[in-house]
C-alpha cells in the first residue's frame, strides 16, 4: 500500500507518498492522487491510503520548512529509471540547500558530459520526488529560473527560502 499525507507550505500543501518507508513521490499539490497517477503500473497496483503521520519523511519536510535545510537528505527515496537517470537523480541529492547548478554542471556531477545538459534537463522534469530529489536547484546557464513541474514562483519560495530571503507566493 502507498501511504499518503499533505504537509502544508507556505506555497501550498506537499503531498508526500510513501512505501514501507520509503518516499516515492512527493511534490506541491493538495491532491496526492495526482502524484499517485505518476507512479509506474506496480506501485499504482498496491492501492493509496490517506494517513494523518508519515513518520520521518513528513518529519524531515516541516523541519526543512522550519529551517533546517539539511532534514531531507536522510529521508531514502526510490523512483524508477534508467541508470543514467538515477545517477543523475542522485547528483541531484548531493547539490547543497542555498546553492544552484546549470543543468551541464549536473550532467558533468553526474559523470557525463557538460552536452548531457538535455539529459539532465529530462532527468529534473521526470522527477517525482520534489523537493527531496531538489530539481529546483538546476537553473538555466543562459539566466532566469526556467520551468519548475510545480509553476516557476513555487521555484522561486524553495531557492529564498534555502538563502534565507523570504518570498510571497504568487
Amino acid at each position: 500500500m502507498i501511504a499518503a499525507q499533505l504537509v502544508p507550505s507556505p506555497v501550498g500543501p506537499l503531498a508526500l507518498l510513501a512505501r514501507e518507508g520509503v518516499l516515492v513521490a512527493a511534490g506541491f499539490t493538495a491532491e496526492p492522487k495526482e502524484m499517485f497517477a505518476r507512479l509506474t503500473p506496480a506501485l499504482q497496483a498496491e492501492g493509496l491510503e490517506i494517513v494523518d503521520d508519515l513518520g520521518a519523511a513528513s518529519e524531515a519536510a516541516l523541519a526543512y520548512l522550519a529551517g533546517d535545510l539539511d532534514a531531507l537528505d536522510a529521508v531514502p527515496v526510490s523512483q524508477p529509471g534508467s541508470p543514467t537517470r538515477r545517477r543523475l537523480h542522485a547528483a541531484l541529492r548531493e547539490v547543497k540547500a542555498g546553492t544552484t547548478v546549470s543543468y551541464a554542471e549536473l550532467a558533468e556531477r553526474a559523470g557525463l558530459p557538460k552536452t548531457a545538459a538535455r539529459a539532465a534537463g529530462s532527468a529534473c522534469a521526470q522527477n517525482l520526488i520534489a523537493p527531496f530529489v531538489p530539481c529546483h536547484r538546476v537553473l538555466p546557464s543562459g539566466g532566469g529560473y526556467g520551468g519548475y513541474y510545480y509553476g516557476v514562483p513555487v521555484k522561486e519560495w524553495l531557492l529564498a527560502h534555502e538563502r534565507g530571503g523570504i518570498v510571497n507566493p504568487a
